[in-house]
């Protein structure tokens, strides 16, 4: 994924102006969010989520649990969102958000 700070700060920088995809409440990770957040990142691999969870341990597992199932990796967590990214195998200059700068 990204490990370098440069790359990090570009992606920040990227999903500044974008708006939550998905809302996770208080049923939790539930299948059909799982389904559209792999769509989201399929997509348009770089999203935002929000989460309306318990406290910052639960946040936090929410967020872990996102990130092993779906292989993304989190650039930024502030407060209640989270902005996630994922290279895709074949991006969709329409729909990728790296690509529609």
């Amino acid at each position: 994924m990204t490990t370098s700070n440069e790359d990090k700060k570009y992606l920040r920088r990227l999903g500044h102006n974008l708006k939550p995809v998905v809302t996770i409440a208080a049923k939790g990770l539930t299948e059909p969010v799982c389904a559209e957040i792999e769509r989201a990142l399929t997509d348009h691999e770089l999203i935002k989520i929000k989460l309306a969870v318990g406290d910052r341990a639960a946040k936090k597992a929410v967020i872990d649990k996102i990130c092993t199932t779906s292989g993304a990796a989190v650039v930024q967590a502030i407060g209640h969102i989270v902005l996630l990214f994922r290279k895709a195998k074949k991006p969709n200059p329409k729909l990728s958000n790296l690509l529609r700068q």
